[in-house]
């Protein structure tokens, strides 16, 4: 007996050792799908989100978002943060903020179509509904479901759209991820509720007590699948679109700078006339219109005519934007430039 004692003691160890180096595998894109999903059946909700369809034989991670048009680092920034909470940096500039989209977008609808109405019939099929209690256990899965919806609802009309505008590159001055950042909190009140009574409830015949488990693990399942996606949205979603701001309104920065410079983002240089491009290019020499007058052969008046009309075409009245437009409409090399 002492033996079987000592062997059993020498091998917990050693299996919670085994057990520690699965939950901390880190997956990467050599690896087979087949191995991810073998290890982790609940990423084949995860698989339908990110639009991956089975049938992927023996191909690799990397192989396999390939072909279904998915972006493999995102793919495996989610797969290893929700199995092993291996966080993702906040400056992880390879993050796809569309790929992300998309599995959100996907998700609700899975969730909110599919997940929602299948559970309640679980619950209907399972209850008594002229039994009070069984009435109030279905009220509180209405409530929660409700909320549910409204939560996802409001990310569907609102964060999604905003998102979808940055992504080509229209920055809004009304709302940023940071505003939905503060008002994303818990939804699972209404849940804890009702797996207390589902529990306490259990019927006294076996066929609707079977039938009560197996709903009540269904929602135990899926409580622990939103709670996987509020966190994916938290410390992956958001710090990729506080990235995608950055970036668009660096963007709208430079472009209003080129608007400065190319009218409506088009060159105009060509809608001015030889003429014009001269004392232009007289201007960033450093020359004052009398200057120009005497260099060109015309009157001062018309140096300032030709002044009025450069600045009404390119929308530029400054020497300093002048000498930009100049400089990249190769009307004068730089080192010619007086600064």
């Amino acid at each position: 007996m002492r033996i079987l004692v000592l062997l059993a003691n020498f091998a917990t160890p050693i299996i919670a050792s085994s057990i520690i180096m699965k939950e901390q595998k880190i997956y990467e894109a050599d690896d087979k799908m087949i191995s991810l999903i073998s290890d982790n059946y609940n990423l084949l909700q995860a698989l339908g989100a990110f639009g991956i369809s089975l049938g992927f034989g023996d191909k690799t991670v990397k192989e396999t978002c390939e072909s279904n048009g998915v972006d493999t680092h995102t793919f495996l920034a989610v797969v290893n943060f929700t199995i092993n909470g291996i966080g993702v940096a906040e400056d992880d500039e390879h993050i796809s903020a569309s790929t992300l989209l998309h599995y959100l977008e996907a998700s609700h609808a899975y969730f909110i179509d599919f997940q929602l109405p299948y559970i309640r019939r679980e619950l209907e099929e399972s209850l008594n509904e002229n039994n009070s209690l069984a009435q109030l256990i279905m009220k509180l899965y209405d409530a929660y479901a409700h909320e549910i919806r409204r939560h996802m609802n409001y990310e569907q009309k609102t964060l999604f759209p905003y998102v979808e505008k940055l992504l080509e590159g229209q920055p809004a001055s009304d709302y940023n991820v940071e505003t939905f950042s503060k008002h994303h909190g818990a939804t699972d009140q209404q849940l804890r509720e009702l797996k207390i009574l589902i529990i306490k409830y259990l019927p006294q015949d076996g066929l609707h007590n079977n039938q009560l488990t197996a709903a009540l693990h269904d929602i135990y399942e899926n409580e622990e699948w939103l709670s996987q996606h509020a966190l994916v949205e938290d410390h992956i979603f958001v710090p990729a679109i506080r990235r995608l701001e950055r970036l668009v309104k660096h963007g709208d920065v430079t472009r209003n700078i080129t608007n400065m410079v190319f009218k409506d983002g088009i060159p105009g240089h060509e809608t001015l006339s030889a003429r014009e491009k001269e004392v232009i290019i007289a201007l960033v020499q450093g020359m004052a219109n009398k200057e120009i007058a005497a260099h060109l052969g015309i009157s001062v008046n018309t140096v300032i005519t030709h002044r009025r009309n450069i600045a009404q075409k390119l929308q530029i009245h400054s020497p300093a934007g002048l000498t930009i437009y100049a400089i990249v409409n190769d009307l004068v090399d730089i080192n010619a430039v007086k600064l």
